[in-house]
């Protein structure tokens, strides 16, 4: 059985080193008893604990993705040993299996997210590539100036914490592969409401995005023979509807955690999360968030509460109209923001009006 649940005691360096991980990263506070910090992720979270013992403190990590969080995350960066031994490699059979090469890869980032876009992403990867991929090395600076060098190559982006990482590694991808071998799709939120609002259906709007920016790649790369796609829909025959006369020539496989099977899906995330991050990072600016953190200021998900604050005080501030353009409304959030404000989906343009029938996060088969 996988391990989902971690101990370590950490001496004083290790928890400054924690610490200063969770002051850059992309990760949600959270409110635990008795904790001196506490974070939550996707599939994840920890929390390091007050009491102190020889000068030592308990760090705690549990979830679904708490493996990969202790040997992508905590491990290369010295808050805990490297103890795992591959165990995330040994307890998924399918992460030693590789997609031959050349092949193209999709992927998708801003899908549970209530402000911002949905981007989409989609790369060319041949085996040269491949390698300069997997060997990237991203240098940064951080707040003290002090040097800093990620070595851990291409990789699903929900394992790169660091916001200024992923951004570098963002445009060394870009300049990497060139022009012609990836394609990026941006539906901002009004775009995205319309959208919603005309097809009811979550997977097949994403099914929608991911077989536009399929297409765009393959006009500039005809060469591409396969896609591989992060599993999103029950099977692949969504995404064959929305594809067009090219994409209708190529096989296209769905696959549960993609991104380490195809090196051009973790190629796509990673581009998919820069795009996202950035349109993020301009949506700062608007809320006049920016002069306290220059990145990843606007709350990330649907479950923090400083999403709803955040849009309560803008519909308060500039009517419930905002939220068409920088929301995605058809999340129940919308209903509990309009209701703190006096306010109901009424208050909404037609296409604002129309709202999940499941939770936010939970989607429907198309």
């Amino acid at each position: 059985m996988k391990q989902t649940c971690y101990t370590f005691e950490l001496d004083a360096g290790q928890q400054e080193k924690f610490l200063a991980l969770l002051a850059v990263g992309n990760y949600r506070p959270k409110q635990v008893p008795y904790s001196l910090a506490a974070a939550e992720g996707d599939g994840f979270n920890c929390a390091l604990y007050q009491k102190e013992k020889h000068g030592r403190r308990k760090l705690c990590v549990q979830g679904s993705n708490a493996p990969d969080f202790v040997e992508f995350i905590l491990e290369p960066n010295g808050v805990v040993p490297m103890s795992m031994g591959g165990a995330v490699a040994a307890s998924d059979a399918a992460s030693s299996e590789q997609a031959p090469l050349p092949h193209g890869g999709s992927d998708e980032s801003g899908k549970g997210d209530y402000f911002g876009p949905l981007c989409v992403a989609c790369c060319y990867v041949d085996a040269e590539l491949a390698e300069k991929l997997r060997t990237l090395r991203v240098e940064w600076f951080d707040a003290n100036d002090v040097k800093h060098v990620d070595v851990g190559g291409v990789r699903d982006c929900k394992l790169i914490t660091n916001n200024v990482v992923l951004l570098r590694m963002g445009a060394m991808i870009r300049e990497i592969l060139g022009p012609s071998r990836f394609s990026v799709v941006k539906i901002g939120p009004a775009a995205y409401n319309r959208l919603y609002a005309k097809i009811r259906n979550i997977n097949r709007l994403l099914a929608w995005a991911h077989g536009t920016c399929i297409e765009e790649l393959l006009e500039k790369q005809p060469a591409c023979l396969r896609v591989v796609v992060d599993q999103f829909a029950p099977t692949e025959a969504v995404i064959r509807r929305s594809l067009k006369e090219r994409g209708k020539k190529i096989v296209v496989e769905q696959r549960h955690k993609a991104e380490s099977y195809a090196i051009a899906v973790a190629a796509a995330s990673v581009l998919a999360r820069e795009t996202f991050v950035r349109a993020l990072c301009d949506m700062a600016k608007d809320v006049d968030l920016q002069a306290q953190s220059p990145l990843g200021v606007v709350p990330l998900g649907s479950s923090d509460p400083r999403v709803r604050q955040l849009a309560e005080r803008m519909v308060k501030e500039q009517g419930p109209v905002w939220l068409m353009n920088h929301c995605k409304v058809h999340f129940q959030t919308t209903d509990k923001v309009l209701a703190a404000c006096g306010y109901g989906r009424q208050d909404l343009p037609p296409e604002g009006q129309v709202a999940s029938a499941v939770k936010n996060g939970e989607y429907g088969h198309a």
